[in-house]
């Protein structure tokens, strides 16, 4: 048992912070984040633990990662199925702004990452996913396959498919 929690240990230390900013994006609230990462977390380990139970017909997870994406997707999934909320995105980009920039500089590029966020909400979801796989939580396109559960090929048809019609909802010149 304690062999599992080390293992498990590093899987969340490994993955907390690319699972909450994920959530994060799809329900614009650190406190609703917060508690679906929780629950992501709380889920996987108890299905690490059967998983791990000598005795038990469930297969290992073979790869972690995918697992918890899979976990994160369906409960924001249920919340809003629950809340009846229509799906909002926060793409908080601060840590890319340079503090050498000059304010007319900032000043456009917050504007540029506010057409984002609004032409990012009004794509299909599983546009914003694979962007947010390989944008923000900057996932190779092996690992964005095994999440989505789809070929190599068919993630850099999405990707493709996704920046073309972000690009088609944001106007910036």
């Amino acid at each position: 048992m304690a062999n599992y929690r080390k293992e498990f240990s590093k899987i969340y230390d490994k993955y907390i912070n690319k699972i909450y900013r994920f959530i994060f994006l799809k329900v614009n609230s650190q406190e609703i984040a917060q508690d679906l990462t929780s629950e992501t977390f709380l889920k996987g380990w108890e299905a690490f633990q059967k998983a791990n139970n000598p005795g038990n017909s469930i297969q290992k997870i073979e790869n972690p990662q995918a697992f918890l994406y899979q976990i994160a997707r369906n409960l924001v999934i249920d919340h809003y199925r629950e809340k009846g909320k229509a799906q909002l995105v926060s793409v908080e980009f601060s840590p890319i702004i340079d503090p050498r920039q000059n304010l007319e500089e900032r000043a456009n590029l917050n504007s540029d990452l506010e057409e984002i966020k609004r032409g990012l909400v009004k794509i299909k979801d599983e546009y914003q996913d694979v962007i947010i796989y390989r944008y923000l939580n900057e996932l190779s396109m092996p690992e964005i396959a095994k999440i989505m559960d789809k070929s190599e090929g068919t993630v850099r048809v999405l990707l493709h498919r996704a920046l073309k019609s972000l690009k088609d909802e944001v106007n910036l010149d």
